[in-house]
This record gives structure tokens, sequence and C-alpha cells, in this order.
């Protein structure tokens, strides 16, 4: 009965010490004790609440914080850059429930509570993911350095040793969430400066390892007497792209990488290359030279192939099976590993008189009485078919004749001789399509006379009375008076004439 007694006593007190009745919004102070954030609110109105912490993010709007990189890097952006924002904007309601909501005994204990410990409410902020993606690819501007390897430069005197540069990259994604962490974490404003992601990466090489390179280890040359002004343009550029290379040991070194891209830009001309069995004009055309010399330097040196292509027929140039074709379009390159010990250097250049070399230089460590040659073997052959004749629209008169290339099968044996024994391993084995001459006879402005003649021409299947016929016929076409015009027509008549009549046997 007088536990009873003491309860109900003990309810009216509290019933006395803390009203039930309804509060209006401007009377809604919260209890003493309370904070949201750093912001002591007690005693405030929510409205005064939400007005200071409002009041807190408009200075944190205006905070700088400094994002660093390496090397005294530094870019200073302000809060308001980053779209700082305050996420739960309801935390001031629960603040004030805190001691006014509940049944009476939660509500008078909760203030006694808050007489003993304060109560802090957390602030959640947000942050906006465009605004810090702009700003990463800003950093990225700004703080990003290339990677610059040791180098080597030779000139008249020798090789001279160039620095190397330490490079580095920010990690735009880790970055990002550094950002967002520094960001809700409440550290806007704390002064702290926050380091970003980069990525370090080291130079490869040093003075020490580059001063190992001084002997040729490959030399090759090839001539390109022949080539027009088109395609020594290309051989010319393609080389001087390679020049001055200096691979690590373990690198490898991919060609088309180093010549690319085949633009007038970047200083290559349209000239000649094989594509489908038939010889086209491409912006390069010939730079397939450039990597058969370098690849036959590569062998000498002896370094690891790890990719290398013949072309679909035979060039002239080098032997069978000692060419490397590169095309960009048709998947072709040609590749290869330094396996040394030490790095080595690659010097390319041309000659007036129309010869391109590689020499490839690094450390001799191969015994001196070591000798590497390389022996090109037919293993098939297949002599060129009948003449293809064709005619397209190409101007009357005209005819372009394209080589006959045999068909080869052919293999390329590496010859070792060393302390007098000679050891022979095949090292490549490439097939070349067999080709047949190709005539193309220009129809362009042809009436049906014309076409008549030519295509009696064409069944003798003799180039010579083909061109005569076609010289005829474009005669005629542009003879100033119908006199001249029959003098061509006639001649053309004669020509086919004449290769059409019986041949005398010679005599015994």
């Amino acid at each position: 009965m007088k536990k009873l007694f003491g309860g109900i006593c003990l309810f009216i007190l509290l019933a006395l010490i803390i009203p039930s009745a309804p509060v209006n919004a401007a009377d809604k102070t919260i209890a003493k004790g309370v904070g949201i954030g750093n912001i002591d609110v007690s005693g405030m109105t929510t409205e005064q609440a939400t007005a200071a912490i409002e009041d807190y993010f408009n200075t944190l709007h205006e905070t700088e914080i400094s994002l660093l990189g390496e090397e005294d890097q530094k870019l200073t952006v302000t809060g308001s850059e980053l779209g700082i924002s305050w996420n739960n904007k309801d935390v001031v309601e629960e603040a004030y429930a805190l001691g006014h909501e509940g049944n009476i005994v939660n509500r008078y204990m909760a203030i006694k509570n808050l007489e003993v410990d304060n109560y802090n409410f957390d602030i959640e902020y947000g942050f906006d993911e465009e605004a810090i993606a702009g700003i990463l690819e800003n950093c990225v501007k700004t703080f990003n350095r290339d990677t610059i390897n040791f180098g080597l430069k030779k000139g008249a005197e020798g090789f001279e040793i160039t620095e190397g540069q330490t490079g580095y990259f920010v990690n735009v994604d880790e970055s990002a969430a550094l950002i967002k962490s520094y960001v809700t974490e409440g550290k806007v404003g704390s002064g702290e400066e926050l380091a970003l992601s980069i990525k370090v990466d080291e130079p490869l090489g040093s003075t020490e390892e580059l001063s190992k390179v001084k002997d040729v280890l490959g030399s090759y040359t090839t001539s390109f007497k022949s080539s027009n002004a088109d395609r020594s343009a290309n051989l010319i550029t393609g080389c001087s792209h390679i020049n001055g290379a200096t691979v690590y040991p373990g690198q490898e070194f991919n060609v088309l990488d180093n010549i690319t891209p085949f633009t007038e830009a970047n200083g290559y001309h349209y000239a000649g290359s094989y594509l489908n069995g038939e010889v086209v004009p491409s912006l390069g055309g010939g730079i397939c030279q450039v990597s058969t010399t370098l690849y036959n330097a590569v062998l000498l040196a002896e370094l690891e192939v790890t990719e290398r292509n013949n072309h679909s027929m035979v060039v002239n140039y080098v032997d069978y099976s000692a060419d490397a074709a590169i095309a960009e379009s048709g998947g072709k390159n040609f590749r290869f590993v330094n396996n040394t010990d030490a790095p080595i250097y690659i010097e390319g250049y041309t000659t007036s008189d129309k010869h391109i070399t590689f020499n490839i230089y690094g450390q001799e460590t191969r015994p001196a009485g070591r000798s590497v040659s390389y022996v090109s073997e037919t293993l098939q052959e297949t002599p060129p078919s009948a003449d293809q004749i064709r005619t397209n629209g190409s101007a009357l008169g005209s005819v372009s004749v394209q080589s006959a290339h045999k068909g080869i099968k052919a293999q390329l044996w590496k010859v070792v001789t060393e302390n007098g024994e000679t050891n022979r391993e095949v090292v490549n084995t490439s097939t070349y399509k067999m080709v047949p001459r190709i005539i193309t006879v220009g129809t362009g402005g042809a009436d049906g006379n014309d076409m008549a003649q030519l295509n009696n021409a064409i069944a003798t299947g003799d180039l010579g009375t083909i061109k005569a016929v076609a010289g005829a016929l474009r005669d005629a076409k542009s003879a100033e008076n119908s006199e001249g015009a029959e003098a061509a027509y006639q001649a053309a008549s004669d020509a086919i004439n004449a290769a059409n009549a019986p041949q005398e046997e010679p005599a015994d």
C-alpha cells in the first residue's frame, strides 16, 4: 500500500515538474546540455538552432581546403566548390524531442541525464559528386607529371646520358573517396590539409646502368635506291621515329607504337603498299622496309623477337623470310624484347644515296669467337600464272602494269659458329602468294568502236599490242581533224592484225 502511494506521489510530482500541454513552435526550446555537431543549441528554439547550423554551413562554404599532390603541389578549393550540404535537417526536431517527448518518466530521466552529461547529435554532411569529379579533373591536369626514363643521346663523341623524371598520377577513384570521407567526417573547417592518392612512378635507368651501353650488338643496312620521292620520304620519317630509342632489360619495343600514326601531319606520304595481292597507294607506303631493316639488326643482336610477320608477296630488298611486315589495319606488327642484362640503344639513319641502317648498341657479353649469320632457304617456288588483264574507268589510252610475283615458301636459318662448332636452327618459315602480272586498261570516254578495238587488243594477250592500240585510240580522240583520227584508228587496226598474224618458224 505504501509503495502504491509513493508511486502516485512521484507521478504527481513529475507531472507538476514536466508539463505535457501542447507547446507553440516559438516556445519549443531545446533542453540544456544538447548540441548538434559542434554547435551548442541549449535553450534555443528549433528555428534558432536551424539558423545557427545554416550559418555554420555558410561559413563552411567559404572555407578553403588544400588538396595536396607530390613535391609541394597544392590546389586550394572551397567548401562551396565541393558542394557541401546539410543532409539531416530533421536532427533539430530530434534534439528538441530529447526531454520533451515520450512518457513522463522518460522525459524526466532524459533531463536528469543531461544535467550530468551533455548529449551531442551528429550532423550529416553531403557533397556534390559532379563537383568533386570536376575538381579531380583539374587536379589531374595540375598534379600529373609524365615519367621520363633516363635516356641516351648519341653524338660525334659518343653517348650522352639524359636525366630521368619521376612521374606522378592522381588516382581519381581513391582520391574521390578521400574527399568524400573528409567531408562526411566533418573535417572541413578543421584546417587539416588533404593529401590525395597519388601513384608515384619512378623512371627506369640510371647513369651507372646506361654507362654500360657502348658495343654494337647488331647492324644491318638495306637500299631503297629504286624508291620514288614519296616512298623515300616515308622511310626517312619512319626511321627518324625509331632513332634514339632506349630499351631497358625485359622491356618490349613495339614498332607500330613508335612510328604511328600514319598521317601527313606525322610526316608520311602516299606510296605503294601491298593489299590483297595488289600494290595500292597508302599513307606510309614502304614503311615495312624500316621494320625489316630493324628486324635483321635485332636478329644479329640476338634479341628476343616476340612478333614478326612476312609480307603477302615477296619483297626485293632482303632475302626470303628475312622481312618483317607491319600493317596497322591488318594486325601485323614487329615487336622484340631486350633480353640482355643491360639497356640497348637503337640508332637509325638514312643516307643521301638511299640506304637505311639500324645499329643496336648495348653491352656485349657474347664470346669473342662467336659469329652469327642468317641464311634463307627456298622450300617451294610457284611461277606466276598468265597475265590478268582488266579494264577500269580511267582515261582512254592509259595502261598500267603491276609486276608479277612468284609464289615462295621459304625458311630462315640462324647459323652460329663458336669454338669451331657450327649450329643451325630455323628462325621462321614464310609463305608468299603467287600473283600474276596485272594489266589494267583505261576505257573512260570510249565508244562502241573503241571498245571493240580494245577488246580485240586484249584478246591478243600481248602487252605491246594493248599499249599500241590504247595509245592509237587516245590519239584518235584527241586528233584535230578527221584525217588524223582515221590514221590513228588505222594504226590501232594494224597493231591488232600484226599481233594476230601467223608467226614464221625460225630456220634450222
